[in-house]
């Protein structure tokens, strides 16, 4: 969709508004590197991070390299993170992920969304998130808060992740994508919730179109 100057400017506003409501806005999941964040993320699929937070504890332990989760026994493996639940699913796509890793990146992580995303497990959004926050780069990822929000928001009209991550790029400056990414998930986790959003406490209440808002 083709921006005006009107709709950048609102849409810098409201993350003006939103880091002043979020400043410490960030991933929720615990890593100390891309490769913790990578597997973090995968376990995170239908789970909370607090959950996740827990195991990875553990597990980041035991298992620190590609190398470690190929070769660990894969009932083993899923004992390990068991409790994030679809263990046999992510277990597979962990082994599957680092695999693929060792034999066509020589164990390291690729630093594009397109070659990241080829991993077994990891689709744009996990991605997105592990290149934005552990790798330098500037990504949008379009998870189901920054959906939920840049709709109501009026930063978008669409339903497909894709094009959501086009319109939130053609709407913010390239530098401030990753950033923007983490507010949109803060601002939707614990205020603009999908239930029962807190709208009267809303920071840009004033500047947002949902028709539904009280």
């Amino acid at each position: 969709m083709a921006v005006s100057e009107e709709e950048r400017k609102r849409a810098l506003l409201i993350l003006e508004r939103l880091e002043r409501a979020y400043p410490d806005a960030r991933v929720e999941l615990n890593y100390s590197s891309a490769f913790e964040l990578l597997v973090a993320t995968i376990l995170a699929a239908q789970c909370t991070d607090a959950k996740v937070n827990q195991v990875t504890a553990e597990l980041f332990k035991k298992y620190r390299t590609p190398e470690d989760y190929v070769k660990a026994p894969v009932e083993e493996l899923e004992d390990a993170i068991r409790p994030t639940g679809f263990f046999r699913n992510k277990a597979k796509a962990l082994k599957g992920c680092c695999q693929k890793l060792i034999e066509e990146f020589g164990g390291q992580l690729p630093d594009t969304v397109e070659a990241l995303a080829s991993l077994p497990g990891v689709g744009r959004k996990t991605a997105s998130i592990v290149l934005g926050n552990a790798m330098g780069k500037q990504t949008i990822a379009v998870d189901t808060h920054v959906k939920r929000v840049a709709q109501r928001l009026g930063f978008t009209s669409s339903n497909k992740p894709e094009q959501i991550e086009k319109d939130l790029k053609e709407l913010f400056p390239e530098d401030k994508w990753t950033r923007a990414t983490n507010l949109l998930v803060f601002h939707g986790r614990y205020t603009c919730k999908a239930r029962k959003p807190n709208c009267l406490e809303c920071v840009v209440y004033d500047l947002c179109p949902w028709p539904e808002k009280p």
